[in-house]
C-alpha cells in the first residue's frame, strides 16, 4: 500500500485520498455582487456596521485590505484599525 493518507467521506460512505477531500472542501466565498472573493483581497463595505465589542461604526465605502476566508461560505476574517478579530459577513462588501 502506498503512503498516502485515506479518510472517511461521510457524504458518500466511501474512504477517499486526504489530497481528494481537501479538494472536495474547497469553499466559494462571493460578495454582495456575485464576485468570487480570494484570500488577500481587498473589499469595501457597501452598508453601515456596528461592531459589537468596539463601540464603532465602519462606514460605507471603508476599505478593507488582506482578508482572509474562514471556511464559511457567508464570513471573512479580517484586520482593521483598532479591531482585533473582525469577521464581515460577505454580503455586506464588494470586491475592490
Amino acid at each position: 500500500m502506498a503512503d498516502d493518507e485515506y479518510v472517511y467521506d461521510e457524504d458518500t460512505g466511501e474512504w477517499i485520498s486526504a489530497a481528494e477531500a481537501a479538494a472536495r472542501s474547497v469553499v466559494e466565498v462571493r460578495d454582495a455582487a456575485g464576485n468570487l472573493l480570494a484570500d488577500g483581497d481587498s473589499v469595501t463595505l457597501i452598508k453601515d456596521l456596528k461592531v459589537k465589542g468596539a463601540g464603532q461604526t465602519l462606514k460605507v465605502g471603508t476599505v478593507i485590505k488582506s482578508i482572509r476566508l474562514t471556511g464559511d461560505p457567508q464570513e471573512i476574517d479580517c484586520r482593521f484599525d483598532g479591531i482585533k478579530g473582525l469577521v464581515l459577513r460577505a454580503e455586506f462588501v464588494r470586491k475592490r
